[in-house]
Parts: C-alpha cells; structure tokens; sequence
C-alpha cells in the first residue's frame, strides 16, 4: 500500500529518525477496541430487504421516508441508505484529516465493498462510487455508497 505523504514524516521520526514501517507503526499506536470497531467499517454486514441490497440494521424508517419522496429511484434510494462519510470514521474535530488520507481509504473501501457484494450477493451486482468533491478540501464530502446496477436504468418506483 502506498503512504500517503501527509504520513511519511510522521513514521520517518519513529526509531530515532530511522523511521518505522506502517504495519510495525499500527501495532504501536493501535488497540485493539479500535480494531473491532474498524472491521466493521473495511468488512460491513449487508442485507437483502424487499428488492434492496443495503449496509446491515439500516433504520427502516427512514428507507421509509425516502420511498415516500416524488420521483425517486432504486438507485436512489439504495445510494441514500448506503452512503458513508469517511470522516465519520474518526472522531470529530480529528486533525490529521488529509485529502490523500481519505483519497487512500475510500479507493481502498472502494475495493472492499466491491469484493464484499460480489461474494455476498452474486446474483445482484452493484455498482460502488468512490465520491470525490469538487472542493478536495471539502473533507466532509468524500463518500462511498453503492447501488444495485438494475436499479441504475429502472424508472421511478412510483
């Protein structure tokens, strides 16, 4: 895996400026709370409901509310249900948020999830978008979701 470079000083000040690897740096810094927390953010539980595939224990009403909007797609729908914000995935305020940290999980959760609906869901593909913003500095708008690919050129479920 590539370091991103908003990391490499960091690891190079480790052993006395020899620098440490990434791997040897996450068993010096990580716990194992966190590790638990994590497998469930890079290998989420997906459920089929009704004709949806979706990110497991969804709130059912709010799917709900979204199906009650005019015009509204499966895709639509699905995207909504299973999107993520990746600076969810730390603690508000985390101040070593940086556009090639998230850039480097969300191509990674990217392949995950992808791998991850493949296995689990054969017979209903699914698309999965890797959502960069416009604004790169905008950290709050990168996002991942995904979607069934039938329900990409399905009407409205009006």
């Amino acid at each position: 895996m590539d370091i991103p470079e908003s990391m490499k000083s960091e690891l190079a000040r480790w052993s006395n400026g020899t620098g440490i690897d990434l791997e040897s740096w996450v068993g010096c810094m990580g716990n194992f709370s966190l590790a638990v927390g994590y497998a469930t953010v890079f290998w989420p539980e997906f459920v089929a409901f009704e004709n949806y595939i979706l990110r497991k224990d969804f709130p059912e009403p709010g799917l709900r509310n979204i199906e009650k909007q005019p015009g509204v797609t499966g895709k639509d729908i699905e995207w909504h249900m299973n999107h993520m914000h990746l600076d969810n995935i730390q603690a508000l305020g985390c101040d070593d948020i940086s556009k090639d940290k998230l850039e480097l999980l969300g191509k990674t959760l990217k392949e995950i999830h992808e791998v991850k609906l493949q296995w689990q869901v054969p017979g209903k593909p699914c698309a999965v978008e890797f959502y960069i913003p416009e604004d790169p500095e905008d950290f709050t708008q990168y996002q991942i979701s995904f979607w069934q690919i039938a329900h990409k050129t399905k009407e409205s479920i009006e």
